[in-house]
């Protein structure tokens, strides 16, 4: 029932930023945890952050902490990653990800709706 609409993507120099925009339906945003991965061509894909539903909690992957920041706005269905300090290494597809059950959580597997990815480009 959850429907996830992600924005934001682009190409950006490394060392420059970028904000990712996760648009959910539903009234019961505030509810749910809502997490970050992205897939690099080859690989498989892996956590980023985190967001428990009232905000109160974030986790981060050791790779982006101290310079990837996950927040929302429960008010507008939306929950944002500002990446700062971007990389090569960065570059992927990026998707958020709804945890329905109460608890946030860093496995892909506790996470039951998708959105459709947006793609980061980070040149050298």
């Amino acid at each position: 029932q959850v429907q996830l609409v992600e924005s934001g993507g682009g190409l950006v120099q490394a060392g420059g930023s970028l904000r990712l925009s996760c648009a959910a339906s539903g009234r019961t945003f505030s509810r749910y945890s809502m997490g970050w991965f992205r897939q690099a061509p080859g690989k498989e894909r892996e956590f980023v952050a985190l967001i428990s539903g009232s905000g109160g909690t974030t986790y981060y992957a050791d790779s982006v902490k101290g310079r990837f920041t996950v927040s929302r706005d429960n008010a507008k269905n939306t929950v944002y990653l500002q990446m700062n300090s971007l990389k090569p290494e960065d570059t992927a597809v990026y998707y958020c990800a709804t945890k329905v059950r109460s608890g946030p959580s860093s496995l892909e597997r506790l996470y039951d709706y998708w959105g459709q990815g947006t793609q980061v480009t980070v040149s050298s």
